[in-house]
């Protein structure tokens, strides 16, 4: 995973649930590129029809809430969003992320502070966002080492086959 992430932002609101993500008719689909057609199709189809490989998802409190469903961060990691910013995650939803390898972020209040289709940079190791659009930064809260070995590695499996691999 790269240490510095930059695209153009995708807002959302606050409580962004899973069935919001990828509805539930497409929970028999598989592949992430067949998931990723229908990302966000809750809210209508200009995010999947216009998502470009790098953008970055931007939200408010309790991103990824309902179902416990891996589909969800696997549809957003197909679309090609390089990482979502959020005030908060649904635990779940944290987790199957990290553990599919889409990165996610915290920051306190970056809701009101960012605008749609603004540019933002973000410096992972040094816990920054920038508004490329403004010139303003942000905190970002800081992820745990083991999280970000996870990340760099992909996901959860392929991290952990590594580490099968070396033992």
């Amino acid at each position: 995973m790269e240490k510095k992430i930059k695209g153009k932002v995708w807002k959302f609101g606050d409580d962004i649930d899973t069935d919001i993500i990828i509805p539930g008719r497409y929970l028999v689909l598989t592949d992430e590129k067949e998931l990723a057609e229908h990302v966000m199709e809750g809210l209508g189809s200009e995010f999947s029809r216009n998502v470009q490989k790098g953008d970055i998802i931007l939200a408010g409190k309790n991103f990824g809430c309902g179902s416990s469903r891996e589909h969800a961060p696997i549809a957003i990691k197909g679309a090609g969003i390089s990482a979502v910013v959020a005030e908060s995650f649904a635990r779940i939803f944290y987790r199957n992320a990290i553990n599919v390898g889409l990165t996610l972020l915290e920051s306190k209040n970056i809701s009101k502070k960012v605008s749609q289709g603004d540019e933002i940079k973000i410096n992972i190791e040094r816990g920054v966002l920038t508004d490329l659009n403004t010139g303003e930064e942000f905190e970002v809260k800081n992820l745990p080492e083991f999280m970000l070995d996870i990340l760099n590695k992909g996901g959860l499996i392929p991290y952990l086959n590594e580490k099968l691999e070396k033992d």
